[in-house]
Formats: C-alpha cells, sequence, structure tokens
C-alpha cells in the first residue's frame, strides 16, 4: 500500500480516536510556562498529533496537559494545515492559521472567540508585541492584510508583489518584515502608515524561512537550493554573508522544496540554528563572529522545517518534536501527545501563566532579544 493511500484510510481514524476519546478542561493552568502546539503543523498529517492546539507543560519534562479543540475544517470536517501561530499575554488570546482561515482562541476559557476567511488565504502572520493588530499574508498571492486583532477586521492591504509566506514582527513594534516565495528582495513596512516603506537585499534566491535579531539591524535568511543561509543587513539594505554548511551535501527533502527550511537564533544572540532537511539534522553556528562559523550537528527522529526557542533560552524545539538542551546540544525529552503518539509541528509558541492568566508569550520564529 502507498504512503498516499495509508494516509487516505489511517487520518480519519486517528482523527476520530482523537477527538473521540480527549476532552479538553477549561480549567486554568498553574502558573509556569507551557508550550502549545498546533497541529496539523506538517501539512495537513495527522500522524504527528492529529488535530487541535496541544499543551505541554515546559517545567515538569514537557510532559502532556491536554489538548485544546479548534476549528480550521474543511466542508467534510477534515483539518486543514495549520500554516502559522502568535499569542500575546497582555490581551490573554492566542491565533492560528490555516490555507483559509484565521482563528482567535481565549487562552483562558479556551474558547473559539471567531473564526474568518479571508480573500486569496492566509499564511505565516506575524502580531503586533502591544497584540492590537496582525500582519496576515495571503496564501502565496500578491498582498498582506493589516489585521485588527479584536474582531479580525482589516484594517490595510500591502501589496509587495512577491507571493507573500512568512511574516516577522520586530519586537520595537515599529517595523514589520515581509517575505515572499518569489522574491530575492525582503519587504520593510512602516507600521505607523501600514506601507511598504523599503527593501533588503537582493539574496541570492528567493527568501524561505529568517529570523532576525533584537535591535532590528541584522536578518539571517533561508534560500532556495541553499544548504546554509545569508545575512542582511537591516539598515543598510544589503546582503552581507552567504554561509553554506560545510560536511554535508544537500540531498532530497520530504517537504518545502529547499535544502534549509527553517532557521533560528537563540535570545542571546549568541548562536544560530539550521536545519538540514535531507540529513535529518539540526546544525549550529556561532552567532558571536560574522559570518557565523558551523560548532555542531543534532540528529534528529524526522526531517526538520522549522526551529524555535524558549524564552530564556534553555530549550530548542525543532519542528520533528524533540526538546534540545541548547547548552549541552543534548535531545533531552521528545513531545508525544496523550496516546503516547510522536507530534511534531512548525506552529509552537511558549506561553507563560500566572495568577490563573496568561501573562507572557513567545514566538513562533526564533527571533534574536539583545536589544
Amino acid at each position: 500500500m502507498t504512503m498516499n493511500r495509508l494516509r487516505i484510510f489511517v487520518f480519519p481514524i486517528l482523527f476520530l480516536l482523537v477527538n473521540v476519546s480527549t476532552e479538553s478542561s477549561a480549567a486554568a493552568l498553574k502558573d509556569g510556562r507551557y508550550l502549545y502546539v498546533a497541529v496539523p503543523g506538517i501539512r495537513n498529517y495527522l500522524e504527528y498529533g492529529g488535530h487541535g492546539l496541544l499543551v505541554f507543560d515546559m517545567d515538569r519534562e514537557h510532559k502532556f496537559v491536554k489538548r485544546i479543540p479548534i476549528g480550521g475544517l474543511d466542508e467534510k470536517g477534515r483539518p486543514i494545515n495549520i500554516k502559522g501561530v502568535c499569542a500575546n499575554g497582555k490581551t490573554g488570546r492566542i491565533y492560528l492559521t490555516t490555507l483559509r482561515t484565521m482563528m482567535c482562541l481565549d487562552m483562558a476559557t479556551e474558547k473559539l472567540l471567531w473564526e474568518k476567511s479571508y480573500e486569496g488565504g492566509c499564511d505565516r502572520m506575524a502580531m503586533a508585541p502591544d497584540g492590537s493588530n496582525i500582519y496576515l499574508p495571503s496564501l502565496e498571492k500578491e498582498h498582506w492584510y493589516v489585521v485588527n486583532a479584536v474582531d479580525g477586521g482589516i484594517i490595510a492591504k500591502i501589496v509587495p508583489g512577491s507571493r507573500s509566506h512568512n511574516t516577522i514582527y520586530g519586537l520595537n513594534g515599529k517595523e514589520v518584515y515581509l517575505a515572499g516565495l518569489g522574491s530575492r528582495l525582503l519587504t520593510v513596512a512602516d507600521i505607523r502608515t501600514h506601507t511598504a516603506a523599503r527593501t533588503v537585499g537582493p539574496f541570492s534566491h528567493s527568501i524561505r524561512p529568517f529570523t532576525v535579531n533584537g535591535k532590528q539591524s541584522l536578518v539571517f535568511v533561508n534560500v532556495n537550493d541553499l544548504l546554509g543561509f545569508e545575512v542582511g543587513d537591516l539598515r543598510s539594505g544589503k546582503m552581507l554573508h552567504r554561509v553554506e554548511v560545510k560536511g554535508w551535501s544537500k540531498g532530497k527533502v520530504k517537504r518545502h522544496g529547499c535544502p534549509s527550511h527553517g532557521i533560528g537564533m537563540t535570545p542571546d544572540e549568541t548562536e544560530i540554528w539550521l536545519s538540514d532537511g535531507a540529513n535529518q539534522r539540526m546544525h549550529v553556528f556561532d552567532a558571536t563572529m560574522m559570518p557565523p562559523k558551523q560548532i555542531a550537528t543534532i540528529g534528529l527522529r524526522d526531517q526538520p522545517g522549522w526551529v524555535t526557542f524558549s524564552l530564556d533560552g534553555k530549550w530548542a524545539y525543532p519542528s520533528s518534536g524533540e526538546v534540545v538542551n541548547v547548552k549541552t546540544k543534548r535531545i533531552e525529552f521528545k513531545l508525544t501527545d496523550e496516546t503516547g503518539r510522536e507530534v511534531g509541528s512548525e506552529k509552537m509558541v511558549e506561553v507563560q501563566w500566572k495568577n490563573d492568566r496568561p501573562v507572557r508569550t513567545g514566538d513562533q520564529f526564533g527571533l534574536g532579544r539583545v536589544r
């Protein structure tokens, strides 16, 4: 039986088992740190954790806590790919995008407040630090929407014409970085006017995942056909460096079509972590020097397509589901759901709770946080 046929038979069974056997209690979480993992977060593959918003206790060996039901279903009731996640401790809300819609949930009550569709579909969005608005890319079309985070209403539309895909909101809340699959230029948007202000690049190929340092002076980008990354100066707009992985060949990848899809910077900005799809590895680079120097390689259980970090910089989270100690580079835990099934997702975010409510959140991108 082929893999595609196997998925046709197995996925509905997994989906029903998870949703019949699992109920989510809306009780407040204890004070602490939790990893919220949206699934299906690797395409629409339900074998990586089923469907829902999974919560793991970061302070207790990343044990599974609960599964929160979400929307994001097609006309036949089947889960649609989750494309992005963002959250805000000030508002207590978490947002998920699918290929078609964006959802808003209240983290305390776990209720779905709204789910809205947008012309052109949805991709990986980013939220303002104050929780007021969201920059929402269409699904590889020409535009981004600026959306009111309260009710999902459209505030503005930006049209870089780059096949919109990934989005990062700068930590200072003044600039947003827009990357499309069809452009070698990174667009920088000014939030005062919600317009495209300038570009960075060109880089050597179309931009894929990327990350930004805390001072918003440097950007580190994956590009098509490169096992490695490139570095750009966000202030001058120039490309500075091209860094290729040494000792490993590009090979054939399962997903995303490029050798390195996933890059993150540790919060202290000392390291860059880079995905290597064909070799199922994460390569680590010393970012205290320019260009960054390759220093370590970590084997994973599946192809990584993303990486992010805990806010304190202790843990790295490749999308393959391992929990890696950043200091030792050792895998200490592996995410599993309530059935013991391995969980993997490219859409996860840290949420910190205190006094029965969320108070602080991380980011789906591995952003540098030295400001």
